[in-house]
């Protein structure tokens, strides 16, 4: 199933729909649009990026009476720069302009997102490293933000709380203080419950625990605001153990290439989803023949 088919897309513009609408009507639509007015749009990209969410148009224009015809628009993905023309649609005016904030706010926040995501894949290229997103989502917009890091060229870090054991401090903090029960005992207490083939990820703070949670048999080790000498030791540490080394914690464009060079096998950021400025887009209309 497509992203922008799935029920949490559906009923998210749905939800933004009734932001602008509130069961009612565009006042200004009602007043200056003629009944049988009909536009066509041209979407242009005003900045260089990374378009993702144009789909939306459809599900959008759909969603409040349909009657425009999305003619053509370029794929996630596609690298476009300022002046590019991405969509172009026609049909009923009054739901060209009732919808064409809702789908540019969605398209401009995607785009944003995967233009972001393709920063931090070149920074890191020809490391080995991989670029993840976090769970550090806007609320609702989670699947179609995970789709735009996708579209940028990073890869998906666990969707939600039910796809994945991630072990952080705050669990780790039950564990109580010995050595004997820290991150280690709550791998595990993972371990017992979800078997051999399950993939359980541990956040350490201290590398004296890195030893400790690979016996415990962790499958991924995420190091926590560790700096490069740290996650260098720690690379060495873990030698040719079958665990992989994920670095997290105030990484930025300027500090990515170096966190890669360590060696660590991936690196998690959440301002791909939480910090990422929007993409400019702009929509523009001229009057058809009825």
């Amino acid at each position: 199933m497509s992203v922008y088919a799935h029920p949490d897309a559906t009923a998210l513009v749905q939800a933004a729909l009734l932001e602008d609408l509130r069961f009612g009507d565009d006042l200004t639509c009602r007043a200056v649009v003629p009944p049988m007015a009909r536009l066509s749009a041209v979407v242009r990209a005003k900045a260089p990026g990374v378009l993702c969410g144009l789909p939306l148009a459809e599900t959008v224009f759909a969603q409040l009476g349909g009657g425009v015809d999305v003619t053509g628009y370029v794929d996630d993905g596609t690298v476009v720069q300022t002046g590019d023309v991405v969509l172009t649609c026609h049909g009923r005016a009054d739901i060209l302009l009732k919808g064409e904030r809702t789908f540019l706010n969605f398209a401009q926040r995607l785009s944003g997102t995967a233009t972001l995501a393709r920063r931090y894949v070149e920074a890191v290229a020809g490391t080995g490293a991989r670029i993840l997103d976090t769970r550090k989502t806007t609320p609702g917009l989670r699947l179609l933000q995970k789709h735009a890091v996708a579209a940028g060229g990073a890869h998906n870090h666990r969707i939600g709380l039910y796809d994945q054991v991630l072990i952080k401090d705050n669990h780790i903090a039950l564990m109580g203080a010995d050595e004997d029960n820290g991150p280690a005992e709550a791998v595990r207490r993972c371990r017992a419950v979800y078997g051999s083939q399950a993939m359980i990820e541990v956040e350490i703070e201290d590398l004296d625990d890195l030893d400790l949670v690979i016996d415990a048999g962790a499958s991924i080790v995420l190091l926590d605001n560790m700096g490069v000498d740290l996650l260098r030791r720690a690379v060495a540490l873990r030698s040719t153990r079958p665990v992989l080394l994920e670095a997290s914690g105030g990484i930025t464009l300027a500090t990515v290439r170096a966190i890669a060079e360590t060696g660590v096998d991936r690196i998690s950021t959440g301002e791909l989803t939480h910090s990422a400025p929007a993409l400019d887009l702009s929509m523009r209309c001229t009057p058809l023949a009825g």
